[in-house]
């Protein structure tokens, strides 16, 4: 019976908004997802659910609608305190770099270009001679990722050959790729040597032999081995590569131009500490410590760089014209030594904690809502630096009046616009002003109130 107090599918096209988006879309499209409102609907009624009436299917298809156009990924507030989230997206551009990026894709532009003589010019000349500068290498190459950096250097530099790794580099590094794996694409055979915790330079000599195409030494960013522990530092492995004929490449993950023990961190490597030891090739990301957009990056001598600018791979991975823009723009920041101000990672990490404090109770003072302001610990996330965190203060919000308590406190904030990701902690939602920017403040402000009640 309840199945006839469903409305028809003409009926939820007259209302006004469904009538509306019928003549801004394709009427074939809202048509479809009017069918498919009503067959949710009818499935909730098999289960025991009453029919839903002609105003709540009409407002289903417009969430539908609304959900299938709007811009992905939408911008939110990063309020859990990791610098370098992953999952929302890794480092925020700054001003400059979102700028430059903008200009790319404005119009046309000279991407491949040479405005002096007229003709055909290189996309990565200007970006070239900057990190040349920043890094003391003689030659450097972009791609659109670390991990396409690193199977780029592997297939123009071992495929078919052997590939000497410690078997506590032969890691993970994120989203399920793997170092044996990238390796395996790359027509490299894997050798790895040593222990979990102690690999020595003589297991690589011992391992090594005419098929030996390259040592690969990996930063271990994702995780820390603590105790009984030993490994082969750059300059012993550039040794031995040196009296061996064998080409040394080594990934550093991050990308970190400036020095992390600065700030009260441990030490993370740096590219320029491989390029003095001596390195082949050095890898690292570009929207990690480095604060720019997702790209991966390549520096080192110049006979290896050139080798993998000529494999044919490196034109299916290059950097596209706006993350080009923006990483350029990246760089002159470090250049005109800036970065503490301008790159948000690096204003984050440097941000003092008594102005952490006067933000979060700022916060507290602008809500009518039990909240407290208490330290705790920042991270730096993303691959980087792992189990390093910094002094900060956090609101503290008090769930236990909201029905549902801290979990729908912070699904509501997910729900707001901009969504709001916050943290939970004994039944608290936790607020780290570090990650927010001051300009996010009245939208993080507006979603807790709304999220609360009030």
């Amino acid at each position: 019976m309840q199945f006839r107090n469903l409305p028809s599918v003409d009926s939820v096209l007259s209302t006004p908004e469904v009538a509306d988006a019928a003549q801004s879309y394709s009427r074939e499209w809202v048509v479809g997802l009017v069918r498919l409102e009503l067959e949710q609907a009818r499935e909730k009624i098999r289960k025991g659910d009453g029919a839903p009436g002609l105003t709540e299917v009409a407002e289903g298809v417009g969430q539908r609608i609304e959900d299938a156009v709007r811009a992905e990924p939408r911008q939110v507030i990063n309020a859990t305190g990791v610098v370098i989230h992953t999952n929302l997206g890794r480092a925020p551009l700054s001003k400059a770099a979102i700028q430059a990026a903008n200009e790319a894709a404005r119009g046309y532009s000279n991407l491949e270009f040479d405005l002096e003589t007229g003709s055909r010019g290189s996309r990565q000349a200007q970006l070239q001679t900057l990190l040349r500068q920043l890094t003391g290498s003689e030659a450097a190459l972009a791609v659109n990722n670390n991990a396409s950096a690193v199977l780029l250097g592997l297939s123009a530099l071992a495929a078919g050959k052997e590939v000497i790794v410690s078997r506590a580099e032969a890691v993970e590094i994120g989203g399920g790729f793997r170092v044996p794996d990238v390796m395996r694409q790359s027509g490299g055979k894997l050798i790895d040597v040593g222990t979990t915790n102690r690999t020595y330079v003589r297991d690589y000599e011992e391992a090594a032999n005419e098929d030996t195409a390259a040592f690969l030494k990996v930063h271990a960013s994702n995780f820390r081995v603590e105790g009984f522990t030993a490994e082969v530092a750059a300059g012993e492995l550039v040794e031995l590569g040196e009296r061996l004929g064998v080409a040394v490449l080594h990934d550093v993950g991050s990308g970190s131009l400036l020095p992390t023990e600065k700030y009260g961190l441990a030490h993370e490597p740096t590219p320029q500490e491989s390029i003095r030891a001596g390195m082949g090739l050095v890898f690292f990301s570009g929207d990690k410590l480095l604060g720019g957009p997702q790209a991966g990056i390549v520096v080192g001598k110049k006979d290896l760089v050139d080798r993998l600018a000529r494999h044919p791979l490196a034109r299916a991975v290059r950097i596209d014209k706006l993350s080009l823009a923006s990483l350029t723009t990246t760089l002159v920041h470090y250049l005109r030594d800036e970065a503490e101000q301008e790159i948000p990672v690096w204003r984050m990490i440097s941000t003092s904690s008594e102005a952490l404090e006067k933000r979060a109770q700022s916060w507290k003072a602008a809500l009518d809502h039990s909240c407290s302001v208490e330290q705790g610990r920042s991270a730096i996330g993303g691959g980087s630096l792992p189990g390093e965190t910094l002094p900060t203060c956090l609101l503290s919000v008090d769930c236990c009046a909201v029905d549902g308590g801290a979990e729908e406190v912070v699904r509501r904030l997910r729900g707001c616009r901009p969504p709001v990701v916050a943290r939970i902690e004994d039944d608290r939602v936790l607020l780290d002003p570090r990650t927010v920017s001051p300009e996010e403040d009245v939208g993080l402000l507006l979603a807790l109130r709304a999220s609360l009640g009030y």
